[in-house]
């Protein structure tokens, strides 16, 4: 049996139980020409994996009185392919507005849809709604910067809206939410309450 991905506990709304390969985990109640498809996408399409990222050269600089420039670059790189890793051999899309990402995405195998801009909660709705008119009906958000990501599949293949905090339950670490229903994210602080 495959591990959890994650050590913190799944949270799902609409999800009465949890299917039972993993008893570790408890319930609580652009426009198309922006997509470039990944190198794999299955014949049927029953969730796709979404990942924002950053331009790198911005990424992590809570670290910057730690880690000098190209470190943070690097940890960026390996944190965001970690997380790309851990979502195949589901399809794969990164979100972002920089061509650095873009090209990093393509040679790990991701499609690729630009952000329009204005944060991180437009980028993700403008993603989610792109993939909702490329026949995905459930899309799980990934942040591309998670430490310890692993079988993203484990929690992507749920009926209803399964969100999976931070390790202080404060933030949303992935979200997997219905694509065409408009869901409303809102990552910031306190996101996992919102969310749920």
């Amino acid at each position: 049996m495959t591990r959890p991905w994650c050590p913190t506990t799944l949270h799902r709304r609409r999800q009465p139980e949890l299917p039972p390969a993993h008893p570790r985990l408890r319930p609580v109640q652009s426009t198309v020409q922006n997509l470039t498809a990944p190198a794999t996408t299955p014949a049927t399409k029953p969730v796709a994996v979404l990942v924002p990222i950053k331009a790198f050269d911005l990424a992590k600089n809570r670290l910057s009185g730690t880690l000098e420039p190209f470190d943070r670059q690097r940890l960026a790189r390996e944190l965001a392919a970690r997380v790309v890793s851990a979502a195949h051999p589901l399809p794969v899309y990164v979100v972002c507005e920089d061509d650095e990402v873009a090209a990093w995405a393509h040679a790990h195998g991701a499609g690729v849809i630009r952000s329009p801009g204005g944060g991180l909660n437009a980028a993700v709705e403008h993603g989610v709604s792109i993939l909702a008119t490329e026949g995905y009906p459930f899309v799980c958000v990934a942040h591309g910067d998670l430490p310890d990501a692993r079988d993203l599949s484990a929690v992507a293949g749920t009926e209803g809206a399964t969100f999976v905090p931070d390790r202080h339950g404060d933030g949303t670490n992935v979200a997997c939410v219905p694509a065409g229903v408009g869901f409303r994210f809102a990552y910031g602080p306190g996101s996992f309450s919102r969310h749920v």
